[in-house]
């Protein structure tokens, strides 16, 4: 957790598969999606790149699954036809919340991880996504939600699921319009106010995106904004507990209001400043050679 952003953390998703073990997974327990398509090779490198413990629950992920929240997301092309993306989940304490790390993942953020995760109702738990190459990481929420549901033993409802999916591709498709962190915190934002007053009606939705993004200080396109009234339409009519939706943003944003006043996140800012103060000092310095001087 080593960025400021605008708002807070976020971010991913999903998938059926039979109710093995793990009703008993205590604080401390670790399980691992590998891609299915992964070399030898490749498994053993995630493997300890992850520092994966000897007695790690591990289980597979296919391409056909990755396939079926993420098509008519986005392009197949970029869902691809092998399985390599690769996760690990670490049961966290009781009210701990979420922690993401990632590693070669492009385009899908740790906060969009994060805030996905949050809406398909994943709590408590600390999660490491990896690839042996840079991908996208649209694929690799399959397997954090399949770990999940092993890990936990509950059935995430497929509506929710769905919605999981669509909310981590939206949120990284408006990122390349607004940028990263400010998608993030506006998605966070706004279904922290479903949670706390939901909407009746559509114009209520879409005054309430409107009024998040002003405060933000985002602009929004007509298709944007539709687009974002479809997305919360189907969480309203999907399974979600808006309680507990509540519950991990507010955590999100404690750990990262305790960062920001620790020793490490002091030293944190202070380094963007001192950075600042280098960048305007050779701004003043740039503009004073450049004038004239006087003949003394």
């Amino acid at each position: 957790m080593k960025r400021i952003l605008a708002s807070c953390l976020l971010a991913a998703l999903f998938f059926t598969f039979p109710a093995m073990a793990a009703a008993d997974a205590a604080e401390g327990d670790v399980i691992i999606t590998l891609g299915e398509n992964l070399t030898e090779p490749q498994k053993q490198k995630v493997l300890e790149e992850m520092n994966a413990p000897d007695n790690a629950q591990i289980i597979t992920v296919s391409n056909a699954e990755e396939h079926k929240y993420l098509d008519g997301l986005i392009p197949k092309a970029q869902i691809g036809t092998r399985a390599i993306s690769s996760a690990m989940i670490t049961i966290g304490a009781q009210g701990s919340g979420l922690d993401v790390e990632t590693h070669n993942i492009t385009w899908v953020t740790k906060e969009m991880y994060t805030n996905a995760l949050i809406t398909a109702g994943v709590k408590d738990a600390k999660i490491y996504v990896t690839a042996p190459s840079p991908v996208s990481g649209t694929a690799a929420l399959t397997g954090l939600m399949k770990a999940y549901e092993v890990s936990s033993d509950k059935v995430i409802p497929d509506e929710v699921k769905k919605v999981a999916t669509e909310e981590m591709v939206k949120t990284a498709k408006l990122g390349d319009s607004i940028g990263q962190d400010k998608a993030v915190a506006l998605l966070a934002k706004i279904k922290e106010e479903i949670a706390n007053n939901p909407p009746q009606t559509d114009a209520d939705l879409r005054a309430l995106i409107e009024k998040v993004a002003k405060d933000l200080g985002i602009t929004l396109t007509e298709d944007e904004i539709n687009s974002l009234i479809s997305l919360f339409n189907k969480m309203k009519n999907a399974n979600i507990d808006w309680n507990q939706v509540n519950d991990q943003l507010s955590k999100a944003k404690d750990k990262l209001s305790a960062f920001l006043q620790s020793d490490e996140g002091k030293t944190f800012i202070q380094n963007i400043i001192d950075i600042l103060k280098e960048i305007w000092n050779a701004i003043k310095s740039a503009f004073s050679s450049s004038e004239p001087q006087n003949n003394q």
